[in-house]
């Protein structure tokens, strides 16, 4: 794991966040050499959550047609 000062840190923030993005591996975050934060990258995911979705839906017919024909609407008058 790669180690970096605070001061460093500071100094290069962006630059760290992009790498670690990229390579997906951690950087140590130190202050007088003690470990004061750890840089990770986020948990791999989907790009868009709702992707997880995909196939859960049934498609079960028409969906704008009306449920109860005027037949059986009559019939219960």
């Amino acid at each position: 794991m790669e180690t970096v000062s605070a001061t460093e840190f500071k100094a290069h923030c962006l630059q760290l966040m992009e790498r670690v993005r990229k390579t997906r591996k951690p950087v140590l975050i130190t202050k007088r050499g003690r470990p004061l934060a750890q840089l990770v990258p986020p948990p791999a995911t989907e790009e868009r959550p709702w992707q997880k979705l995909r196939g859960s839906v049934l498609h079960m017919g028409d969906v704008l047609s009306p449920v109860v024909v005027d037949e059986d609407i009559q019939a219960l008058k």
